[in-house]
């Protein structure tokens, strides 16, 4: 039987209460040498849902698992199928005001860095340079056999071509590009293999069961150790993947700020949690910053 991971946590006591008022965040990059680490949240507002917000889409589904993924023909064409669909979607989302505002800190030089959990390449497509990406990116796509790398466009080129007529429609999209099907609308979806050694394919992604690359985490600490701030921007913080970096900033003394609705499990180290909407704080921040973001963000009134 397929397990759900563990992706939830429960506060052991009573954490600070969030505030209303980016100010914190408009002080910490004007100062500079900010590191950005960014989650699930700061994309909800270019339509991708996130896993654990309201309505967030692990009330209703199941990440794919390394394990499951590896371990069977049919959980592979079970997630190529819903991916190959989500991807439509998923490929077709813009950066917004969030991303906008990352970027324009970046071109500003206050920012030390960013590392995003998101897979979504939408920092980039904002105009950010030289993003980490914790945990990969759908638009490539990796043999398992032979180690190949290729553009995910291309895969979807085949994927089209091995299964016409291939237009089920979806119950939702996840945050993970991983559309939601019934068994029956899966079908006999037909699995390419590597156009070099016939291998198995699989998103350059990290699935949740699946470690980090370690140089790529070493590469994160050193951004960390580098940065003068750590500033969380719609992560929970639930999954040690990102929490060892707020815990490494924490230990070093450095300030942690996060921008998220909701609590997180490191709101414990950070010295305040923004409670607000990122595309709207950021932009605001941006404001009292002079630095000008590009079109279609909206700002919090003062």
């Amino acid at each position: 039987m397929r397990m759900r991971p563990t992706l939830s946590w429960t506060p052991s006591g009573e954490l600070p209460p969030g505030i209303t008022d980016p100010e914190p965040v408009a002080e910490a990059l004007g100062a500079g040498g900010v590191l950005v680490l960014s989650g699930a949240g700061i994309s909800t507002e270019s339509g991708i849902p996130d896993y654990r917000g309201e309505g967030g889409s692990l009330s209703r589904h199941t990440p794919m698992t390394y394990q499951d993924f590896t371990g069977g023909a049919h959980a592979r064409r079970r997630y190529w199928a819903r991916s190959h669909l989500g991807w439509r979607t998923f490929g077709r989302a813009r950066p917004n005001a969030g991303h906008r505002a990352v970027a324009a800190f970046g071109r500003h030089g206050l920012l030390s860095g960013v590392i995003t959990q998101n897979v979504d390449g939408l920092h980039q497509a904002a105009g950010s340079e030289d993003v980490v990406e914790l945990h990969g990116s759908l638009d490539r796509v990796v043999c398992l056999s032979c180690g190949d790398l290729s553009a995910r466009r291309d895969l979807g080129a085949r994927l089209e071509e091995a299964n016409p007529g291939f237009d089920p429609v979806a119950a939702g999209i996840n945050p993970d590009g991983d559309a939601d099907l019934t068994d029956d609308q899966v079908g006999d979806f037909r699995v390419v293999p590597c156009a070099v050694c016939g291998g198995i394919l699989k998103p350059d992604v990290v699935f949740f069961g699946e470690s980090v690359p370690p140089a790529r985490v070493e590469h994160c600490r050193a951004l960390v150790r580098e940065a003068a701030t750590l500033l969380v921007l719609g992560s929970s913080l639930t999954v040690m993947s990102g929490l060892r970096f707020v815990r490494q900033a924490a230990e070093a003394g450095k300030p942690v700020l996060v921008v998220n609705l909701a609590p997180t499990r490191g709101d414990v180290h950070a010295r305040a949690r923004v409670a607000l909407p990122l595309g709207a704080a950021l932009t605001t921040v941006a404001g009292r910053l002079g630095v000008p973001v590009a079109e279609d963000a909206v700002a919090l009134p003062d």
